[in-house]
């Protein structure tokens, strides 16, 4: 059976931080959400990719056109379940070539809100080793995603990229700079502790933050990620008592839960005399509860704020991405010579057979007739001969069946259906 590649889904470009949010997946749950995809009949292999920037479900499916109508079903399922608005303006879909190219895109960064950044290229394994454990990944996603972590790697090491780089937590401190003249006399808090929280930690200490406080549920994350950097770790369950000591507070959980209302910041900026305070919520879902900015004196950036600064940021990079895009144009042909290959291997299988079927009736007709007298040496040079001459027939006829799709076209799929015509193959 053969397969298309299809992606659906939203990035930090289609649709606000909202709208990412209602249909998002929780780590706990995308196995389950595999399972319910695995009931549409012609999504044959799926991995769901769910981050702060995007959502997206890649699939091998029997049906393009229907797995396109399933997977934005199965979005507005999801976003039922968060009483969120209608999804269609927001969704985007790939198919065939430009869905490999897409994947590929994100593996490398290029379609990061920060082009370059690192992370991408961890949860695109992570999510794809979830979907590999619930059963969901077969030969094609395999292949798919191997062949982008393979492309992520040569964008890493042939282009610039990678050294110019600037991460989510680079441009939320690039932010900060903008807000407060100087670092060295403002507290600051950071919600929690995680990788994102480690770079963020280290990003405020280059910057000139002296006074940093650090709280994760896990209280070690927090003890670990403060002692590098002379801060100070809080329990998590404490950290709303030292609100008030915090002129910057950051955001970068994966809970997917309010942490910070706006009731609980009208009451810490009554005990600062109203000095002011500023929000940065970078997490994975929204920490920072958005009535806050309502509030006087208190200002709240989410991760789509980011992206002003994040384009002035691409601006010198852009020479490197345009390396970067051939690296992605020559592996996404170089992935269609393989999808070529397998779309053609039955076709070659049954042409070997039906070949290698004429030549055994006809070899037993002659062996048992007026050849019966040979010895079993003789016979066996006789089978041999006749199976090399078969190839000789099929090496030219095979070997064009083996060259890329994209290099015949429309000539090349008549080249297939004339052969099978001709020798019948139709239904093998």
């Amino acid at each position: 059976m053969e397969k298309e590649i299809v992606i659906v889904g939203m990035n930090h470009r289609s649709a606000p931080i909202d709208v990412r949010e209602s249909v998002a997946f929780e780590n706990a749950y995308v196995r389950d959400a595999l399972a319910r995809l695995s009931g549409y009949p012609v999504v044959l292999e799926s991995v769901i990719l769910s981050t702060c920037n995007r959502v997206e479900v890649v699939a091998a499916a029997s049906d393009a056109q229907t797995a396109c109508r399933d997977m934005k079903m199965f979005f507005d399922l999801q976003r039922a379940e968060h009483g969120a608005s209608n999804l269609e303006d927001h969704l985007y879909t790939y198919q065939g070539t430009e869905a490999v190219r897409h994947l590929f895109r994100v593996a490398a960064s290029l379609d990061s809100m920060v082009v370059g950044e690192p992370q991408i290229l961890g949860q695109l394994k992570q999510f794809y080793d979830a979907a590999r454990q619930a059963g969901t990944v077969g030969a094609i996603l395999h292949r798919l995603f191997h062949r982008s972590f393979f492309v992520a790697k040569r964008v890493r090491t042939e282009t610039g990229i990678a050294s110019r780089a600037v991460s989510v937590s680079s441009v939320a401190v690039d932010l900060a700079k903008r807000i407060f003249d100087r670092f060295d006399d403002k507290s600051v808090m950071l919600i929690g502790a995680g990788k994102m929280g480690d770079l963020m930690a280290r990003q405020l200490q280059r910057s000139g933050v002296k006074s940093l406080m650090v709280t994760n549920r896990t209280f070690e994350r927090a003890v670990a990620v403060a002692g590098r950097m002379r801060g100070s770790p809080i329990l998590f369950e404490d950290f709303p008592h030292y609100l008030k000591m915090a002129d910057l507070v950051i955001g970068c959980t994966g809970s997917p839960e309010i942490l910070v209302d706006a009731a609980a910041v009208e009451k810490v900026l009554r005990e600062r005399k109203q000095q002011p305070m500023f929000f940065i919520d970078i997490g994975d879902r929204r920490n920072f509860d958005s009535a806050i900015n309502d509030i006087d004196n208190a200002y709240i950036y989410n991760i789509d704020d980011l992206k002003e600064i994040a384009e002035e940021n691409l601006q010198g990079r852009s020479d490197e991405a345009k390396k970067a895009e051939e690296i992605v144009a020559q592996e996404v042909e170089n992935f269609g010579r393989w999808i070529g290959s397998l779309e053609r291997m039955p076709t070659i299988a049954a042409l070997r057979s039906h070949f290698d079927e004429i030549r055994r009736r006809e070899l037993a007709r002659s062996l048992s007739g007026n050849l019966k007298d040979l010895s079993a040496e003789q016979r066996k040079a006789l089978d041999d001969m006749t199976a090399a001459i078969i190839n000789k027939i099929l090496h030219g006829p095979i070997l064009h069946l083996k060259k890329n799709t994209a290099e015949g076209g429309e000539e090349e799929t008549l080249y297939v259906a004339a052969l099978k015509k001709i020798f019948g193959l139709e239904d093998k």
